[in-house]
């Protein structure tokens, strides 16, 4: 997939409509009772944003729109993102904070330093892939819920970890997995789940490729970004205007490409189309137990997962996801549900079919969800195995391997696999915290 069409696909998504009102099983009762809700006087959630990029600035557009939101801080390792970040915060609240009833929007290098205030109760994540698992697990232990964008993790090992601390410390994340807030998927979901297409046999789904090692060339740096911070996890390296571009602009840069940072189009656009594979399996506390490389090794498409149910699901050419079954198919995409024969689409649901969450918007659920305490559309185990199933298409085709898994035990199986693959060498001083 070319980087314009991402962008396109990308911006089209952000600005189309939500979906309907929606409900969750509630989290234990000691959540409930351990934080009440804010008292009448005080009844807005407030918001930190750490990492002031194109996806977040539409997030903050987003969260200001809110009348129940108000944001006290912005975080970014450069400069002229995080004050224009200031700037249009205290735009918006431009007439309290002439009367003195909002005090201003202050601008940080350091996430900690958002996650140290008592008075924040939430913070929204949006930066490179690299830089996803140690904020998440910082938040947890501040005692913040968490809106944090997808790919949730970087490595295996951190998806199972973030599951871990926001089960321990009782948090609510949402993964910015916003297909799961689309009606169609939803819809198309619903109607798999529910037998339309008869017995399910394969999924084609059309993710694009996976990531490569950097090699691009040094440039000079300006003053005014953090690249050390930038880089954290990662091995040290000059700076690259194609990783971090200085200051603000509305494309996504191409960190996205490059095995130190993420996991290319396969964790990118994957994280959104293998989720909606997992919802429509039911497999969202679950996983492939088999991926299967194509046996050309420079091949970049043609991997297969197989479940343990037999169903069978390939990376390869298509339109965004589609369901094959026995009696019929059905691809979805964004903006896009059809079937074959039409009149599977045409009948819907019937009475005792299966009806999945029904989101009232990605944004509005997690807010919603913060008040109730309860588990959003997409919560941390959501967002972990469905990029969990990404890592591994990622490791077979790296590696040339088959490879077995166990998805309960989260580990290679048959004398498969390597444990060392499920995550990578960090850079002193940018551990995974402990939970």
């Amino acid at each position: 997939m070319s980087a314009s069409r991402t962008e396109l696909t990308r911006r089209a998504f952000l600005h189309g409509a939500a979906a309907a009102a929606a409900t969750w099983p509630l989290l234990d009762t000691a959540v409930e009772a351990a934080e009440p809700k804010k008292a009448p006087a005080s009844d807005r959630l407030t918001l930190g944003f750490i990492g002031m990029g194109t996806m977040n600035r539409g997030h903050l557009g987003q969260f200001l729109g809110q009348k129940d939101v108000q944001v006290l801080a912005v975080c970014d390792v450069d400069t002229k993102r995080r004050e224009a970040a200031k700037k249009t915060v205290e735009a918006h609240y431009g007439a309290a904070l002439k009367k003195g009833t909002y005090k201003g929007c202050d601008a940080y290098n350091d996430f900690r330093d958002i996650l140290k205030r008592a008075d924040i109760d939430a913070v929204v994540i949006a930066t490179p892939d690299h830089w996803h698992a140690i904020p998440v697990l910082e938040a947890c232990k501040a005692k913040k819920d968490i809106y944090c964008e997808k790919p949730l993790t970087l490595t295996i090992l951190e998806a199972k970890t973030l599951i871990d601390a926001v089960r321990k410390h009782k948090r609510v994340l949402q993964t910015g997995s916003q297909q799961r807030s689309s009606s169609e998927f939803r819809q198309a979901c619903e109607l798999v789940r529910s037998g339309r297409i008869g017995k399910l046999k394969t999924v084609n789904v059309n993710v694009g490729a996976p990531s490569k090692p950097c090699d691009l060339p040094v440039e000079m740096l300006e003053p005014g970004l953090d690249w050390e911070r930038w880089l954290g996890q990662a091995p040290k390296r000059g700076y690259s205007s194609v990783l971090s571009p200085r200051g603000v602009h509305d494309h996504f840069p191409n960190w996205r490409l490059y095995r130190e940072y993420a996991g290319g189009m396969m964790t990118d656009w994957g994280a959104h189309h293998f989720d909606i594979v997992q919802w429509g399996l039911g497999m969202d506390e679950s996983g492939p137990v088999e991926i299967i490389p194509p046996r050309d090794p420079k091949a970049m498409q043609g991997l297969r997962y197989v479940y343990a149910n037999g169903v069978e699901v390939v990376h390869g050419p298509g339109r965004g996801v589609q369901f094959i079954g026995a009696e019929g198919e059905i691809t979805v995409n964004r903006g896009l549900l059809v079937s074959n024969p039409e009149k599977i689409l045409k009948e819907g649901l019937a009475p005792g079919d299966v009806r999945l969450y029904n989101s009232p918007g990605h944004q509005r659920d997690w807010l919603n969800c913060v008040r109730k305490r309860a588990r959003p559309i997409a919560d941390v185990e959501i967002g972990a195995r469905s990029v969990t199933v990404c890592h591994l298409g990622n490791l077979a085709y790296w590696n040339h391997a088959t490879l077995k898994w166990d998805p309960k035990k989260w580990e290679f199986v048959g004398g498969t696999g390597n444990p060392s693959w499920l995550d990578r060498v960090r850079r002193e001083g940018y551990e995974l915290p402990k939970v």
